[in-house]
């Protein structure tokens, strides 16, 4: 598995960012076609299948981290952070995640679909 960053200036707030990106109803908008929440476990839902992650990092407005449960790297994990520019005050999110080598550019591909959904949702 090889870790990658991919990195979008968003026109959000932190605060309304960052509900996007860490609660089932936020992620629902944009991520998935349902998410469901049960403690620190997130069930993904897409065209009928279903993938489980669990929330093992978050801190208010800035980072929120999962790791896929059917993963079979222990250290894999896809994260949200955030990072504001000092000289234009630009909003960064900053993804980062793991992929095969050969699957990594198809990986970037639908990371830009989703945000592109998710700057759609939020008017940005």
């Amino acid at each position: 598995m090889t870790k990658y960053d991919l990195e979008y200036v968003i026109r959000a707030s932190q605060k309304v960012l960052f509900e996007r990106l860490s609660t089932s109803s936020g992620l629902s908008e944009w991520f998935a076609d349902n998410v469901n929440q049960k403690g620190k476990i997130f069930t993904f839902e897409w065209d009928g299948s279903e993938q489980k992650a669990e929330l093992i990092h978050k801190k208010e407005n800035q980072v929120v981290r999962f790791h896929w449960l059917d993963s079979e790297d222990d250290e894999s994990y896809f994260e949200f952070r955030f990072e504001i520019d000092a000289i234009t005050n630009d909003l960064s999110l900053i993804i980062t995640d793991f992929a095969d080598e050969d699957e990594i550019d198809e990986n970037m591909e639908l990371w830009d679909t989703q945000i592109s959904e998710l700057k759609h949702v939020l008017g940005a």
